[in-house]
């Protein structure tokens, strides 16, 4: 819906999926911040509720993706919101240019970020691997 209402004003100076994504980015800050200002943000669907992606892997396979995958939704989740949005675009292979532009963000700024972050998720697993 905010996609219509926005159409006409899109001048056509980036791409359509990165317009796409600006406007999409625009309606979630609003709905987090709407969000935190009601009550407290929602936790991840929990892992016992995701289908399995490939049925070839062992049980022990299986639940030691399924423990890790658990264990970085939980540190992403921990995030800043601004911090969480960029490591999740990046997730879905978006660069950092793409990010920038949806982000309002510079690209070395993105690229700073990520490395940050991935920094930051890394010292995250240690740190529950240790305790």
């Amino acid at each position: 819906m905010h996609l219509w209402r926005s159409l006409d004003v899109f001048a056509g100076q980036c791409s359509l999926i990165t317009w796409t994504y600006r406007v999409a980015h625009n309606v979630c800050a609003q709905h987090v911040g709407q969000a935190m200002r009601r009550r407290p943000a929602q936790g991840w669907v929990d892992i016992d509720q995701v289908e399995p992606v490939d049925g070839r892997l062992t049980p022990e396979e299986a639940t030691g993706t399924a423990l890790t995958l658990e264990r970085l939704y939980t540190l992403i989740d921990r995030l800043r919101p601004a911090d969480r949005q960029v490591v999740l675009l990046y997730l879905e292979d978006i660069d950092a240019a793409g990010i920038a532009e949806i982000t309002g963000l510079s690209a070395g700024a993105v690229a700073t970020r990520i490395h940050r972050i991935k920094a930051l998720l890394a010292q995250g697993f240690k740190a529950e691997v240790l305790a």
